[in-house]
């Protein structure tokens, strides 16, 4: 057995590169948010200290010359720069380096899936390819470059197991290719997450796993706030499979859960993908114009939560759950996914008594899907404690990051950034408050 908040595997990237919206304010190496000295050579990377800039020139050498040449206002691709990066490496003998996983077994970087014919047969991903290879042809030299066939395949390999890289507060920070971590398979029910202290990535479990092995362990490779369908489209076209893990064969709960309305006798959620919509508890039937006006809201939440993208906007939330208001069940997934837009943006706006009337029900929404441990769940409840505490409820605070204390220590462990220092703060503060220490 293998125990609930156990660290499985450590691994520093094979390659990584700082996402380039970020490169003015984080040090290209170690990803530390500080003062930073920029390359002399090229003036495009910058670090935080001389010992950072030292360590990183084994692969930023590979495209120093070529970025001194840039305009100033020019923004290399973050799969442009990997790429680059490991080209370079693989030449100068990173194809014999080993990745380690599962006690004595290793792989290659050749060993890993490029799906080079499903990347041939991809039209969006072939004109990708072809952008990215004349782009670095301009930036390092045609005669730096592979043949185009084993640069898709290098594409290929980037595109199919690469990581974000994430803060503690689950921010993109950065693109990494761990050759160990990315032995492990998919599930949108995982049994593990992945973490990261910088660069550096840990596996660790978010529920038991009894009998061990390697082989059983799944993250997921995609947030599974979304519906069935979604989920498998943003795999199949990411990832070239069809997931069949249990929640997508409708094995859980989740799938009676995700589509559903509001029984207006009992109050009970009612599966609107059944071809009898009716409710099990009370045999209440939908009428046809109730039906009408279900999908109409469906289609129109669909279309704002498309709309907005990477950046909720509040106004837009607030309309949709008022539409949704006594029609969506509290437990349908674009429901909590219109929650969870709202109580971000309500954050980003300082607007905290919003934040408020939401962080319980989206809590439980959380719960129901992803789980009782969960990074996103541990960091809800300590964002809505850090709200509470700025509102002096205390008491209701020092419960909020209590919760998050018990689930952040397991998906994050003690030692973790976040939990040693911003949670840490945020549960003296309460108790310092509430016990007037």
């Amino acid at each position: 057995m293998m125990k609930c908040g156990t660290s499985i595997h450590t691994e520093k990237p094979f390659v990584h590169v700082l996402s380039s919206n970020l490169r003015d304010i984080r040090c290209d190496n170690c990803y530390a948010q500080c003062e930073l000295l920029k390359c002399s050579a090229c003036h495009y990377v910058k670090y935080c200290d001389k010992n950072c800039q030292k360590s990183a020139w084994n692969l930023h050498r590979s495209e120093c010359n070529g970025f001194s040449k840039l305009p100033a206002s020019k923004e290399v691709p973050n799969t442009a720069r990997i790429l680059c990066r490991l080209i370079y490496k693989l030449k100068k003998g990173g194809d014999q380096e080993k990745g380690n996983y599962d006690k004595n077994k290793f792989r290659f970087f050749k060993d890993l899936m490029s799906h080079y014919s499903d990347i041939k047969e991809d039209n969006r991903r072939m004109e990708h390819t072809i952008s990215l290879y004349g782009l670095l042809k301009d930036l390092i030299g045609e005669g730096s470059l592979p043949n185009f066939s084993e640069f898709t395949g290098i594409y290929g390999r980037i595109v199919v197991n690469s990581f974000n890289i994430l803060d503690g507060e689950m921010n993109n920070l950065g693109t990494g290719i761990y050759l160990g971590a990315s032995t492990i398979d998919h599930s949108c029910e995982p049994n593990a997450v992945a973490v990261f202290r910088r660069t550096t990535i840990t596996i660790r479990t978010i529920k038991d796993i009894p009998d061990f092995k390697w082989s059983k362990v799944r993250i997921s490779y995609i947030d599974v706030l979304k519906q069935t369908d979604e989920r498998k489209l943003a795999l199949s076209e990411q990832y070239y499979f069809l997931c069949d893990c249990p929640r997508c064969n409708s094995q859980t709960f989740h799938s009676e859960l995700e589509n559903t309305l509001q029984c207006e006798r009992c109050l009970s959620p009612i599966n609107c993908s059944n071809d009898n919509v009716k409710c099990s508890k009370c045999d209440w039937v939908a009428t046809n114009e109730l039906l009408v006006v279900y999908n109409e809201i469906l289609s129109f939440t669909k279309e704002q939560h498309n709309a907005m993208n990477n950046v909720a906007y509040l106004d837009a939330c607030k309309v949709c759950l008022s539409k949704q208001k006594n029609i969506f069940h509290k437990d349908n997934i674009l429901y909590v996914k219109t929650l969870d837009l709202a109580f971000e943006a309500s954050i980003q706006l300082g607007m905290w008594e919003d934040a408020l009337l939401m962080g319980d029900e989206l809590a439980e929404g959380y719960r129901k899907y992803y789980g009782s441990i969960h990074p996103t769940l541990g960091l809800h409840y300590m964002k809505f404690g850090k709200i509470l505490l700025l509102k002096d409820r205390i008491v209701k605070a020092l419960e909020m990051l209590e919760k998050a204390e018990e689930i952040l220590l397991v998906t994050h462990g003690a030692d973790h950034e976040l939990y040693r220092t911003e949670l840490y703060r945020l549960l003296f503060e309460a108790k310092s408050a509430q016990y007037s220490l």
